[in-house]
């Protein structure tokens, strides 16, 4: 089986949607999708074959305050308006085809990190009801600037916490050859994190969280070496930014975000004769 990986980076998830139009144009298919943060939230639509929907609803609504504000950080604790992202505009504004994610019969991943072990966990999405849509939010719950999200009984934030880039979980999975998409170029690599005195008061009941966070860098360092040492040995192909994108975490400018979605598209036209070939050799 073939996989496709998509690495998160809230904002920067942009390219991805841009890497995953191209694919959709060309009739790019995979037999399983897992998704990490925006890799999640943006993965989603390749699986229902909804190209475009990505970079429209984010420029239509990225000076929406209720999309994503420090207003909505002060007022409710997510940054991302949780009921207006992931309730509000796929069921209403911009609406997700839910009949087309199940029909593909294309397993989709989702990653999170339960906040009580600091570990990764992996939940396969089978529909967009209330609940699912749910691991989807817990995926992108960035620490600090979102809330813990309840399922279940278990507390999640952010899968990209505990695995940044899921290519082991994918390789478990099944699929011997993956395509992996990164929203960061090679030559870089994560550094502690500075706000790490604030996490330790932040998250001081959950100690397993804060170890997972305080070592991130490390694991998010190994994770993607894997990544280039699986391309090197023929099993993963890579597509990742040639240089730092132009958008950080969080964005309001509709330019931008067309300029980083064209990057995109713009690397995974350039590689396409390339991955086909790989695909062909699976």
């Amino acid at each position: 089986m073939t996989g496709l990986v998509l690495e998160g980076g809230a904002m920067r998830g942009i390219f991805t949607a841009g890497v995953l139009d191209v694919f959709m144009e060309n009739g790019i298919k995979f037999d399983n999708v897992i998704g990490v943060s925006a890799g999640a939230c943006f993965g989603c639509n390749f699986v229902s074959g909804q190209e475009g929907r990505t970079i429209r609803y984010n420029m239509k609504y990225a000076k929406d305050k209720r999309y994503c504000s420090f207003s909505s950080l002060l007022r409710t604790g997510d940054i991302f308006g949780a009921e207006f992202c992931y309730h509000t505009l796929p069921n209403e504004l911009d609406r997700f085809d839910e009949e087309a994610f199940i029909a593909s019969g294309v397993p989709f991943y989702v990653v999170v990190t339960d906040v009580d072990t600091g570990e990764a966990g992996y939940h396969r999405m089978e529909s967009a009801s209330y609940e699912e849509l749910e691991w989807m939010r817990a995926s992108s719950s960035m620490p600090l600037v979102s809330n813990i999200v309840h399922i279940d009984g278990g507390r999640y934030l952010d899968g990209g916490v505990a695995d940044s880039i899921p290519l082991k979980a994918s390789e478990a999975l099944g699929c011997a050859r993956n395509v992996t998409v990164l929203t960061k170029p090679r030559g870089y690599r994560k550094s502690a994190d500075r706000s790490m005195p604030i996490i330790r008061r932040k998250y001081r009941d959950y100690p397993n969280l804060v170890h997972a966070m305080q070592v991130r860098h490390i694991a998010y360092n190994e994770q993607f070496e894997y990544c280039l040492r699986q391309e090197k040995a023929g099993t993963n192909f890579v597509i990742c930014p040639k240089s730092p994108l132009p958008i950080g975490h969080i964005c309001h400018d509709p330019l931008v975000m067309r300029e980083t979605y064209d990057l995109g598209r713009s690397e995974a036209e350039e590689l396409m004769p390339a991955l086909e070939r790989f695909l062909e050799q699976a």
